[in-house]
């Protein structure tokens, strides 16, 4: 068995890609599926008004 040792830098490699994968990624800080669901949706509301106000200025000046 010569590869032992390959095959734990394999699994070590592989650890310390997984870890900086979840590194930045923000937690939900124990929300539910539905208090999650009611945040995106309020969020996604505040996106589309915030881009017909900008369509909205934008057609006013041509």
């Amino acid at each position: 068995m010569t590869r032992g040792n390959q095959r734990e830098l394999a699994r070590a490699k592989n650890a310390k890609k997984q870890a900086d994968q979840t590194k930045g990624k923000k937690t939900e800080n124990g929300l539910s599926a539905a208090a999650r669901k009611l945040r995106d949706a309020e969020i996604m509301q505040q996106k589309q008004r915030k881009a017909a106000d900008k369509e909205g200025h934008d057609l006013k000046s041509k």
